[in-house]
């Protein structure tokens, strides 16, 4: 007799949580905690891993170096921010091998808590000198502050983040010699919190659009009490204006959309009904939850999501 998985899990005990019968409830996605029960078996999927590629940082190379092409080189930088009243940190990852002037450009948004760093943390540099070796269209990567729990947007406290990102960001790219466009960004790549950001971005952008938006984990909500109780938004009128799942008929049509998302993810359900009420080029939703292990798995595929829409 032929057994099918759901009948093996049937009857798995987990010691220690004190819950029985475990399978059945996790086939069936309706256990309180399913998310560390399904990690426990290991059914949350494998975690990813930064590719092994050498990274350049910094601003100088060692005399006689030899640096392949394709390398990334990280560069950090200080600009005073007018739109958010203080000093940011802006971090570019540029592939060697290719003038700076004319590779277009990405912008990456970081998630809550993090900054400009984070997304280097998260591999990048790594991911993206993996993608050109492997053949894809050499471009930039381009990060910075937008503040741990801002979501991206004003709140009206003189601290507006798209406000630096369309008015700012291109003068600063421009005079660090990224001026393809102007040093207007053509794409953009946001992980959670900057997965709302990227949107945001993308819909104020409507006078000259951007190719492509991949959102990966982003942090959505389908209700007012979903988002009230991330004490993010002043109130409910706030959130209403700039939520993505509220105005995405407003995203240009000539904007690509790739979404990706975790089963185990709270915002599983609101990354699908963006997926599904804007038409998403590419959605992918695997088994995975809201970590690092699950973006370092799918950032491969957000890359080459965006490398032919920016060339």
């Amino acid at each position: 007799m032929r057994i099918s998985r759901r009948q093996l899990l049937i009857g798995v005990s987990v010691v220690g949580l004190g819950v029985v019968g475990v399978g059945v409830g996790v086939a069936e996605d309706v256990l309180p905690g399913r998310t560390t029960v399904r990690r426990l078996l290991g059914l949350t999927g494998p975690d990813g891993t930064v590719p092994a590629e050498p990274v350049v940082f910094g601003s100088s190379v060692p005399p006689g170096t030899v640096v392949p092409a394709g390398t990334t080189q990280v560069q950090k930088y200080r600009f005073a921010s007018a739109a958010r009243g203080r000093q940011v940190e802006l971090i570019t990852m540029v592939p060697m091998g290719t003038p700076p002037a004319d590779l277009p450009i990405c912008l990456a948004l970081h998630g809550r808590g993090g900054n400009a760093q984070a997304m280097v943390d998260a591999g990048l540099p790594q991911f993206l000198t993996a993608a050109i070796l492997a053949g894809a269209p050499p471009f930039a990567f381009v990060s910075v502050d937008g503040g741990d729990a801002s979501y991206w947007v004003a709140h009206g406290s003189g601290d507006d983040p798209q406000a630096m990102l369309v008015r700012e960001v291109p003068g600063w790219l421009a005079t660090l010699g990224l001026r393809r466009d102007g040093g207007v960004p053509r794409a953009a790549l946001g992980i959670s919190m900057g997965g709302f950001g990227s949107l945001v971005y993308a819909r104020n952008r409507t006078d000259r659009p951007i190719t492509a938006v991949a959102a990966i984990s982003p942090a959505l909500f389908t209700s007012w009490g979903d988002a009230k109780a991330r004490q993010v938004f002043a109130d409910q009128a706030e959130w209403e204006t700039d939520e993505p799942l509220r105005h995405v008929d407003a995203l240009p049509t000539a904007t690509a959309l790739g979404v990706w998302c975790g089963k185990e993810d709270p915002f599983y359900p609101a990354a699908a009904q963006l997926a599904t009420t804007a038409h998403a080029t590419t959605a992918a939703f695997d088994h995975g939850e809201h970590n690092q292990g699950y973006w370092s798995r799918v950032l491969p595929d957000a890359i080459r999501f965006l490398a032919p829409r920016l060339a």
